[in-house]
């Protein structure tokens, strides 16, 4: 019997949850990243690691970061995450806001352009 690396553990039940909420099967997870369904299961136990190959296509097919899968969190878009900061302005703290982000990026433009 295999021992199981603690790091193998982890990323394996990063990729099964991540595939449950796909809504696929081991089969059908195994099918799209062209490996075996036995693969898949040792996968998500922890048997096994995953190569670089094969996580970015488990990434792809399961539309998912690679953060995700190695660390247990996703990343966000920072641009989205600012965006739902400022869902609950008014129009005019908005337009106060989009006005301070202009000169702002203006500003760092220009000290880059030195």
């Amino acid at each position: 019997m295999r021992v199981k690396k603690e790091i193998n553990i982890q990323i394996g039940e990063q990729i099964k949850r991540a595939r449950e909420k796909a809504m696929l099967t081991q089969e059908q997870f195994a099918e799209r990243i062209d490996v075996s369904p036995q693969y898949v299961s040792d996968l998500e136990r922890g048997v096994v690691g995953v190569s670089i190959a094969t996580q970015k296509r488990v990434c792809t097919v399961l539309s998912v970061s690679s953060d995700q899968i190695l660390f247990g969190f996703e990343t966000e878009n920072r641009a989205v995450a600012i965006a739902e900061k400022c869902e609950s302005l008014s129009e005019n703290q908005y337009m106060l806001l989009s006005n301070i982000v202009s000169k702002f990026v203006e500003a760092v433009e220009s000290a880059n352009s030195i």
